[in-house]
């Protein structure tokens, strides 16, 4: 008989709020701090700067974005 493999882990993230960025079943309203390549960007929360995604929103930093899944998938309000 031959041995299985251990099955993968995946990493689990710290949640630091009662709404985490990457966990919750809810979405987040944060501000865009920076853009970065790729379609991500620094975004403030209040556990401090988080990378997400803003592949599917056009915002540049001052805008506040909903973010759900590391995803951002709304802008709710643009930067003056």
């Amino acid at each position: 008989m031959t041995a299985r493999p251990a099955p993968a882990t995946r990493a689990v993230p710290e949640c630091h709020d009662d709404v985490c960025l990457t966990c919750s079943d809810a979405a987040v309203a944060v501000r865009v701090r920076e853009l970065l390549a790729d379609g991500l960007a620094v975004v403030d929360t209040d556990a401090g700067p988080q990378e997400v995604s803003v592949a599917l929103v056009e915002a540049g930093p001052g805008d506040v974005v909903l973010v759900h899944a590391k995803e951002a998938i709304a802008v709710v309000e643009k930067r003056p």
